[in-house]
């Protein structure tokens, strides 16, 4: 990573929780390496997600860097909402990684509003150390307001990306800038579509993965014009010519609204 790129990849605080982590997260569920792991977390990506597919190299690394915990938010996920599988689910996550408490529970395909007996054992697991905020992941763009109005939730993990979508109108100027819960996009590629020339215009250059996070993360970190969240979105994303251009070129806008070249971008804000 060069200056240029370094100076780009900038922690933030994500949301009301007020954890600060690196612009880029990394989820255990597709089989990273232990070593590039270790590389990322060194370069500022410490938003750790050992989510549902537990890999176990993801897991070593985790225990590799214990030594820096203080630095590293780790997220145990749970697609089960029951109170009492939501706890096992918990105890035995920790027990694996011989870690004392995670960050973040994430709740998640959520489909409605977390039920009550769901919020008392997360409660409950916070009361005893084990973890310190609540996330949800969702699918469903209408519901995310009402989630995010919700005191009890501190993040929001949310589908964004060329093919999905509508967030810029129906979630990000809904949001309350002073107050809002941290917002996490991921597939960002739509699962590798994105990355196939069959779904593209025969002379549209096929974009790459890092094209792919640079279109879906305009909103969070792009030109100060078309920011949801900040000010208001005058017009979606998706019809905005410049980042359009942005993405076909490869170039890059960061939070204070000046173009770059090719660098990481922001998934967590």
């Amino acid at each position: 990573m060069n200056a240029q790129q370094s100076s780009a990849f900038q922690p933030r605080v994500l949301g009301r929780t007020g954890l600060v982590v690196g612009p880029i997260g990394l989820s255990a569920s597709y089989g990273v390496p232990t070593d590039a792991v270790e590389r990322a977390f060194e370069r500022g990506a410490n938003y750790l997600y050992w989510g549902s597919l537990r890999r176990e190299r993801f897991g070593k690394a985790i225990r590799h860097l214990a030594g820096q915990r203080d630095r590293m938010v780790l997220v145990l996920q749970s697609y089960m909402l029951s109170p009492r599988l939501i706890t096992w689910n918990v105890e035995r996550g920790l027990r694996r990684l011989n870690f004392g408490h995670a960050d973040v529970l994430l709740l998640g395909h959520v489909t409605r509003d977390v039920p009550e007996p769901t919020l008392d054992a997360w409660r409950r697991l916070r009361d005893r150390g084990l973890v310190r905020f609540l996330a949800v992941s969702t699918h469903q763009r209408a519901l995310v307001p009402a989630l995010a109005d919700n005191p009890d939730i501190g993040i929001i993990h949310l589908r964004y990306n060329a093919a999905h979508r509508g967030a810029e109108r129906e979630i990000f100027p809904l949001l309350q800038p002073d107050a809002r819960p941290g917002i996490v996009a991921y597939t960002a590629t739509s699962w590798k579509r994105l990355l196939k020339s069959r779904r593209l215009p025969e002379a549209e250059r096929v974009p790459t993965a890092g094209d792919c996070y640079r279109f879906a993360l305009a909103p969070v970190g792009g030109c100060r014009r078309h920011r949801p969240g900040v000010g208001g979105a005058r017009r979606p994303l998706a019809r905005c010519r410049r980042a359009r251009r942005d993405v076909r070129r490869g170039a890059r806008v960061d939070a204070q609204g000046r173009r770059r070249g090719p660098s990481p971008v922001n998934c967590i804000a």
